[in-house]
């Protein structure tokens, strides 16, 4: 048998998180919760909403049926712009690009 609805959002919430180099910290600013809250819909504690889940597709640039599809759709579909550069670190911005370069 196939993951649950909730299962599937919860790991794609994990996949985008590794996928863009994000920590539960500032995917929780960015949605406008505390970290203990995401920390509590990805446990299972508590359930991502649907409100929840247009908002966290629209913070990743996806559509809210790829995150629902699970993790590797929704990584898939998360742009190249918003996934984390090798060697970064987390939380660290990435360089900006360079004005008249050749």
């Amino acid at each position: 048998m196939g993951m649950s609805l909730e299962e599937r959002v919860r790991s794609a919430v994990a996949a985008l998180l590794h996928a863009s180099g994000e920590s539960q910290t500032e995917l929780a600013a960015a949605l406008g919760v505390s970290q203990a809250q995401v920390s509590r819909r990805q446990s299972g504690t508590a359930a991502w909403s649907l409100t929840d889940c247009e908002a966290v597709a629209a913070h990743y640039g996806i559509d809210v049926l790829e995150l629902l599809a699970g993790p590797t759709r929704a990584t898939e579909a998360l742009p190249a712009t918003r996934r984390r550069v090798p060697g970064r670190q987390t939380g660290t911005p990435r360089p900006a690009a360079v004005e008249g370069g050749a």
